[in-house]
């Protein structure tokens, strides 16, 4: 048999094993990471439910400075979406859109993450005197094996990502509550309290205690 037949087998063979192992791969998969953020769900909330505000925080924005930001629809809430166009591998091109917004409560959002079609979501819980923060993505791998392959892979891609952009929201929405909050007045002394004046004593502005002059007794 010549070389490049046998090559061509065994590129076939293997071709075979690999698809006979992404059978047995999840149909969806997701990746997930978590943060606690010192503030509570009320104030982190708006930095997620607005996608403008996302180049405060959002991961891309640092791996790509000169990434090319497009917005429609609402500002904020449902239906509004954010595409963006990289020249960076690691960022590449994308969108994201609020499909359902739950105030401080949770999110959903349809994702294209380099041709990636899925759901991102947001979750916020009470945690203790502040609030955890969960961000998600998942797709469905469906029949294909080369999808299948890469959901292989999602959880370490994104989450590193994922973790960052967690990180750097902690540290925007923290650094913000701490300057907008409001510093205790000053306590003023009080004044010292004066002894009262005898009787038929008088006492000026000054604090000093003036007994008015008696008249002279009348001579007999």
């Amino acid at each position: 048999m010549a070389p490049m037949m046998r090559l061509v087998l065994g590129l076939g063979v293997l071709v075979l094993i690999l698809s006979a192992v992404a059978l047995g791969l999840p149909s969806y998969v997701t990746a997930t990471r978590s943060v606690v953020i010192n503030a509570p769900e009320y104030v982190v909330y708006p930095y997620l439910n607005n996608l403008r505000r996302y180049q405060d925080w959002a991961p891309w924005s640092d791996k790509d400075p000169n990434i090319k930001l497009t917005y429609s629809g609402p500002p904020e809430g449902n239906g509004a979406k954010a595409e963006w166009v990289s020249d960076v591998a690691a960022v590449g091109n994308g969108s994201i859109q609020i499909v359902e917004s739950k105030p401080s409560s949770s999110m959903t959002l349809a994702a294209d993450v380099k041709g990636i079609q899925g759901t991102s979501f947001f979750e916020l819980a009470p945690a203790g005197a502040g609030s955890k923060v969960t961000w998600s993505f998942g797709f469905e791998t469906g029949s294909s094996p080369v999808k299948r392959w890469k959901g292989l892979m999602l959880d370490r891609y994104i989450g590193e990502v994922y973790e960052d952009g967690l990180e750097k929201l902690k540290e925007t929405v923290e650094a913000s509550r701490a300057t907008s909050t409001p510093q205790p007045a000053p306590v003023v002394p009080a004044a010292p309290v004066e002894a009262p004046a005898a009787d038929g004593a008088e006492t000026p502005a000054g604090g000093e205690t003036v007994v008015p002059e008696q008249a002279p007794a009348e001579q007999p």
